[in-house]
């Protein structure tokens, strides 16, 4: 029989042998951090009062030989830091209190504290104020429910008075679906640890499968270079602005490994795209749209393509990073009229700068995600009025001003360049754009990373419409298959999206 070939067989048996040493990695493994973990080491704890013993590892500080309270002060720097697989948020921590974490130090006394982060997380320090849950107490240190991305740390140097060096030093706290242990640092003169040989066989024998199985496809390979179902033909690509980037990439790809075949992107907005598409004209069209269609439009069919993240973006002088959802509703219903109304979450103010809205046109689906997600149809708009100069000036007297734009790339040109805007796009489109930067929302960042177990509102399922179901053998049902579930859905996922079958979007997309 054909299929009973040696190279089949060598194929199987890598296969079984990579699926039995997988299973006995994860076996062995068991020790692993949880998924969720925050761990803590004492990284100093020395003695600094005048009466600090001497000898040949301790020298004599002379610190507060003038207070005999403080004869015996001790110092002690304590590292936090997320050695799991995942972030901590603020929701992770199971304390009903305003703080997430406690820190006891044995027999002593807290005097002092200070915080140190790292230089690239400046805004960790927002959270340590006592508002936030920051306070000591005696022998005992509160620490506030602190958002901490995977590998990303802060330490606590801690002024202590009675007990002595060595005295315990906990934290406890509780995490949702994790926990919170102490790690054993590695001294200076200890060698960093090495594979076990278990792991190192693991490991060579991983990699043995997957040269096998690599040798196979390339020596068995027919020659096929393009997507499965490959088809020549024209089509071409309508609605979504803020999906335009990703399509034009999809297509210039299928197009190189189809040659044959051409993709037109003609991006002209959501709702106009779906209206186009409806006339029927032509069914070699594929309408890509921000969130679901409007009700009606009983011939289209539905494709669900990807998650797509959006964003609050403002001009850098305004100097928030984040807002409450609430802020964001009266300030587009014209309630809030200049950003010395807003308070940010350290209880500071913005600048004298009237507000500039930065807005999509009305049939844009960034805007119906806007206003369904964030302003959740709470829209007071008798006091702002819409404008065609985005760069006119305001007279303080004035209501509110917006304007509508017709792409998300009008809207941040607009945004970065006037000041006191704000507006809203994609967000893999206003990444790195100079004189402009993101907002977090209720103190979520947007992030595609996170999708799975982030509960950041303004997100949407990106949409493709075919006029009926394509027919097989056609390049809309090619090009679709291309973008939802073979070769070009590494695309979507490096533009920034989440592709639906993806396992992080799976539940997402099925719920719609």
């Amino acid at each position: 029989m054909e299929w009973f070939s040696g190279e089949n067989v060598f194929a199987i048996l890598a296969m079984v042998l990579g699926v039995l040493t997988s299973a006995g990695q994860v076996w062995y493994e068991r020790r692993a951090p949880s998924s969720k973990r925050i761990g803590y080491r004492v990284q100093m704890d020395t003695a600094i009062g005048h009466d600090a013993p001497t000898g040949e590892s301790n020298v004599r500080l002379g610190l507060f030989d003038d207070d005999p309270d403080m004869a015996d002060a001790t110092l002690v720097l304590l590292r936090l830091e997320n050695d799991g697989s995942q972030p901590i948020t603020p929701e992770d921590y199971t304390s009903p209190n305003t703080h997430g974490l406690t820190v006891r130090f044995a027999h002593r006394r807290i005097k002092a504290v200070a915080v140190t982060v790292p230089s690239d997380d400046a805004d960790l320090m927002e959270n340590f104020t006592r508002l936030r849950g920051f306070h000591e107490s005696g022998d005992r240190l509160t620490v506030p429910k602190i958002h901490l991305n995977k590998g990303k740390h802060f330490k606590l140097l801690v002024l202590l008075t009675g007990g002595k060096v060595g005295d315990e030093v906990t934290v406890s706290g509780g995490i949702s679906g994790g926990k919170v242990a102490v790690n054993r640092a590695v001294t200076l003169d200890e060698a960093p640890p090495k594979f076990s040989r278990p792991a190192r066989l693991i490991t060579v024998l991983l990699t043995a499968c997957l040269i096998a199985l690599s040798t196979i496809v390339i020596v068995r390979g027919d020659g096929h270079s393009g997507p499965m179902g490959c088809e020549k033909g024209t089509l071409t690509v309508t609605g979504s602005t803020a999906f335009a980037p990703v399509a034009e990439k999809l297509a210039t790809a299928y197009e190189k490994d189809c040659p044959g075949s051409t993709i037109e992107v003609d991006a002209n907005g959501s709702a106009a795209g779906v209206r186009e598409l409806d006339t029927g004209a032509s069914k070699a069209v594929l309408t890509l749209s921000d969130g679901e269609k409007a009700v009606g439009f009983p011939e289209l069919e539905e494709h669900r393509v990807a998650v797509s993240v959006f964003t609050l973006v403002v001009h850098d002088d305004v100097p928030f990073k984040g807002l409450r959802t609430a802020q964001v509703k009266d300030i587009y219903s014209g309630k809030v009229k200049n950003w010395n109304q807003v308070e940010g979450p350290d209880g500071k103010r913005g600048p004298d700068l009237p507000i500039k809205l930065i807005s999509r046109s009305d049939g844009s689906g960034t805007r119906g995600i806007f206003e369904r997600k964030i302003l959740l149809g709470d829209e007071e708009r008798q006091e702002v009025h819409t404008v065609n100069d985005c760069r006119q000036k305001v007279d303080p007297a004035q209501r509110t001003f917006r304007c509508e734009l017709d792409s998300t790339q009008q809207v941040l040109d607009t945004v970065k360049d006037v000041e006191g805007a704000i507006g809203y796009s994609e967000l893999r489109s206003s990444t790195g754009v100079d004189g402009l930067h993101h907002l977090s929302l209720d103190e979520q960042a947007p992030s595609v990373d996170d999708i799975e177990k982030s509960d950041y509102p303004f997100r949407e399922i990106e949409y493709g419409y075919t006029y009926g179901q394509p027919e097989p053998e056609t390049l809309a049902s090619s090009f679709l298959n291309y973008m939802i579930r073979t070769g070009g859905t590494d695309v979507v996922r490096a533009e920034g999206h989440m592709p639906c079958s993806k396992p992080e979007a799976v539940k997402i997309c099925a719920e719609g």
